[in-house]
């Protein structure tokens, strides 16, 4: 694996790159790293090049500073492939991913080959879900750590089904979590969350083939808002998992990797 520190209008990206042929650029959620996709890049650098991003902010990429646009959060993403010399990749987007790879396949759609949406929205937040993350946001920041990981984001991120069976994708998410600058999240928070556009109208200039996954135990965004998403997106196709909640990829690795494999094999070319 090659790591590289990559310079973007959002400051310098820490990824991931491994493997070879046909590029993945694999784009994690909210409070998340590169690591939120290992199981993908095991099974898939050996057929493909893998490219597992820390998104701005996040993991070791370079602190944020204040809020920013989802023009911006795709343009940052596009200047990963400009630096790294590839015309195009596929996409596979988890949350806050799935959210930036519809704005990256609608605004720049030569630079996309498929795109795998996992859990996400192109709806504007809910006023209260606005307000009370506003408020968060603010009081991390004053108190320079992350707050209410385990009584708030972990069961709005992971399904009532992986925390009871599996503690250590719990123990996991923590970790992923704590180790992010608490500032620099914050304002990462504030703008997927608080500042978020409604997106229904820019998704339907999306030409790319699309797959859409929601799972049936997603606290944060239900399969009936993912299903909206995907009826926006000329083409694409839904798939609903149970048992799985909002990081589809880091809870269900075998099925979803089988998904992208199935997808892929299907559309590649088109």
């Amino acid at each position: 694996m090659a790591t590289h520190d990559i310079a973007t209008g959002l400051g310098a990206l820490q990824v991931h790159v491994s493997g070879s042929g046909e590029p993945i650029l694999l784009m994690p959620s909210l409070l998340t790293d590169h690591t939120l996709y290992a199981a993908q890049v095991a099974h898939f650098s050996a057929r493909y090049t893998t490219i597992a991003v820390d998104p701005p902010g996040q993991g070791r990429s370079e602190p944020l500073h204040s809020p920013f646009t989802f023009e911006a959060g795709a343009r940052a993403y596009v200047d990963v492939l400009d630096a790294l010399g590839l015309p195009w990749a596929h996409l596979v987007g988890n949350s806050w991913g799935a959210m930036i790879g519809g704005t990256i396949s609608a605004t720049f759609p030569d630079r996309v080959g498929c795109a795998v949406l996992l859990n996400g929205t192109a709806s504007e937040g809910p006023r209260w879900d606005r307000l009370q993350l506003a408020l968060a946001a603010r009081m991390t920041r004053l108190a320079g750590r992350p707050l209410f990981v385990r009584s708030t984001v972990v069961p709005r991120f992971l399904g009532k089904t992986t925390r009871r069976q599996r503690p250590d994708l719990v123990d996991g998410l923590v970790t992923m979590i704590t180790r992010n600058n608490a500032r620099s999240a914050s304002f990462a928070v504030e703008s997927i969350v608080v500042r978020r556009p409604d997106q229904h109208a820019l998704f339907g200039r999306i030409n790319t083939p699309t797959l859409v996954v929601a799972g049936r135990e997603d606290a944060s965004f239900p399969v009936a808002e993912v299903r909206r998403m995907a009826e926006a997106i000329p083409g694409s196709e839904l798939v609903v998992l149970d048992q799985v909640g909002h990081l589809a990829a880091y809870e269900a690795p075998d099925t979803v990797n089988t998904l992208i494999d199935d997808f892929l094999d299907r559309h590649r070319g088109q």
